[in-house]
């Protein structure tokens, strides 16, 4: 990617189209379900003002893709940016919303928005639980992608790793922090990384093009160990762990007769949960207690890890654990048992549901949704989670439907008027054309750094290039 030379066009505030119909409503939160329902929304001729915690757009489609996966991120980008571009979306970032934030949800109802749209993902974590888990070098799966993909806070915090690690999860988070660890890590120094499963191999779910990226780090003479030392537990459950069904079905590259494996290390250990962390001496994991599972069958035919009461010692120096995110509660949304509160159909459990539900009231909060996933976590990737807010959006869009229609748009909640009070409490916002000035910005570090793109880690570096690419706008202006 290459910087184009030309300078963008001074900041300014969009002007929007007016009409009697046209409604705003609020999108908190800028991933891909946020920034394609902000879309839907605009081309059914109404206002959509997005507000996003980080200053650039995108959330994991931006800062959770693998760094090299440039193709990619560069696709979604140039569709945020046409999204971004409607003139009847607005955007306001670097506002984080909640509880004791820059802007609370009592804030953003006074505002008078006709409708607000939730897709502020799940920016928790859940925790494992375990003694020892607040020592150093244990990390969360979502914060560890988060530090390598230059996302600030997290960008310059502390996520030291050290020789020998642990991984707890078998999907593709924790083959792409494998991979980091083996191969694109500038520090690089990884000796083994050790995947820990809960169930057997078949519940893998890791893509084959995903493993294929660190195949030649897997040990084969370990993970041929290893299903010999699961196959009787697997087997009394229904499931066959034979060497050449699981090659097949998640590593065909092992079953070539030259496959040679090179360090470093890649291993797997199935039916193992942790049960304790303990630090050695500088407060750092020094070993990992794991506990060894049986495979029960269910009576509706799955399996469900059950601790058999065997345990051992693992020698790791970090922990990383990619079981899951969970909402976030200081956002101020009633919580219900899987998440922000909705109120579930019980004779279709499995039907979406985005209006938010009030369980103390017993009703339905007018006019509030949820969708991707502030709706479900963790659910699906850069597809889906558009799905999921363009349907979310129409549940929005709706509900404006149902509404009579006003002389003109509500001016409390017009882009002029935010701006207006987020500046008035010392707020620093960052707009659609601040994005511009932004982008141009990073674009000239990549050419200079010779790099195919470039981001800058911490919101200072940021605010400074934007306001160095507005001098230069004025100055070429003279």
């Amino acid at each position: 990617m290459h910087a184009n030379s030309s300078r963008p066009s001074p900041p300014r505030l969009h002007p929007l189209p007016r009409s009697p119909r046209m409604k705003t409503v609020f999108v908190v939160g800028a991933g891909p379900a946020g920034i394609f329902a902000a879309r839907k929304i605009a081309l059914a001729g109404h206002r959509a003002v997005l507000f996003n915690r980080d200053i650039k757009p995108g959330g994991l489609a931006e800062y959770g893709i693998y760094p090299l996966k440039d193709k990619m991120k560069f696709g979604l980008r140039k569709q945020f940016a046409q999204a971004l571009a409607l003139p009847n979306v607005s955007y306001f970032g670097n506002i984080k919303i909640g509880n004791g934030c820059d802007l609370t949800l009592a804030d953003l109802d006074a505002m008078h928005p006709s409708a607000i749209l939730y897709t502020c993902g799940a920016q928790g974590a859940h925790r494992l639980g375990l003694p020892g888990e607040d020592a150093k070098g244990v990390y969360a799966a979502k914060d560890f992608v988060y530090h390598y993909n230059q996302l600030p806070p997290y960008a310059s915090a502390d996520f030291s790793t050290g020789r020998r690690i642990a991984v707890i999860g078998i999907g593709n988070v924790a083959i792409d922090i494998a991979r980091w660890l083996l191969l694109d890590s500038p520090s690089r120094l990884a000796e083994e990384v050790i995947i820990l499963a809960r169930r057997g191999p078949h519940e893998i779910k890791f893509d084959k093009k995903e493993i294929d990226h660190v195949i030649h780090h897997v040990d084969r003479a370990a993970l041929l160990a290893e299903l010999a030392r699961v196959e009787s537990r697997c087997a009394a459950a229904g499931e066959e762990v034979s060497a050449a069904a699981i090659f097949a079905e998640h590593f065909p590259a092992l079953s070539a007769e030259d496959f040679t494996s090179i360090p470093p290390r890649l291993s797997f250990r199935f039916l193992s949960s942790p049960t304790a962390i303990l630090p050695g001496p500088d407060g750092r994991i020094a070993q990992l207690e794991v506990g060894d599972n049986d495979l029960v069958l269910r009576p509706d035919g799955s399996t469900k890890p059950v601790p058999n009461g065997q345990k051992s010692l693992l020698d790791v120096d970090t922990l990383i654990f990619a079981i899951g995110d969970k909402h976030d509660e200081q956002l101020g949304l009633p919580i219900g048992p899987n998440g922000y509160a909705v109120q579930l159909n019980p004779d279709h459990p499995d039907e979406p549901v985005f209006q938010v539900w009030d369980p103390v009231l017993s009703q339905p909060l007018a006019g509030r949704f949820v969708a991707g996933w502030a709706r479900r976590a963790s659910t699906g990737l850069v597809g889906i989670a558009r799905h999921d807010g363009e349907v979310g959006a129409q549940a929005a869009l709706d509900y404006l439907a149902t509404l009579p229609e006003a002389d003109a748009p509500n001016p409390e909640s017009s882009p002029e008027s935010i701006l207006s009070l987020l500046e008035s409490r010392g707020l620093r916002p960052v707009t659609k054309d601040d994005l511009t000035l932004l982008a141009a910005a990073e674009q000239q570090e990549a050419v200079k750094r010779n790099l195919s793109d470039y981001k800058f880690s911490d919101n200072e570096s940021m605010f400074a290039a934007i306001e160095r690419e507005k001098a230069a706008v004025t100055s070429s202006g003279d």
